[in-house]
């Protein structure tokens, strides 16, 4: 998989931009005063997934950066290139694990009897 169909497939998903309206919603909700999810499990397992999916956005756009500064020949360390590619593609096949293993719960979930 190159990286502009991996950054597709995420933007399809709508988590490219992590702090954006759906996700920002659902932190909203969970982070109110008047709140009881906070101190729980699922809120921290939440929070933590969240900051995964900004590292992995800080990665990708980290990558993006030295890709553009290399070509224009800003700079001639390709050393700093092949890292930040390679921190990008570990993030991201780390993050698409995650999420194929989440919707296999989920499906497993679902198709439980009552």
């Amino acid at each position: 998989m190159d990286y502009a169909s991996a950054i597709n497939s995420i933007s399809s998903l709508g988590l490219d931009q992590v702090t954006g309206t759906r996700l920002n919603t659902l932190t909203g909700a969970l982070t109110k005063e008047d709140s009881t999810v906070e101190g729980t499990m699922f809120d921290a397992f939440l929070n933590s997934a969240i900051d995964s999916l900004k590292t992995t956005n800080s990665y990708l756009s980290d990558s993006e950066n030295e890709k553009i500064r290399f070509a224009l020949g800003e700079t001639e360390n390709a050393h700093d290139l092949s890292v930040a590619m390679q921190k990008a593609s570990d993030a991201l096949q780390y993050t698409v694990a995650f999420r194929d293993k989440l919707l296999e719960a989920y499906n497993s979930i679902m198709q439980m009897q009552i």
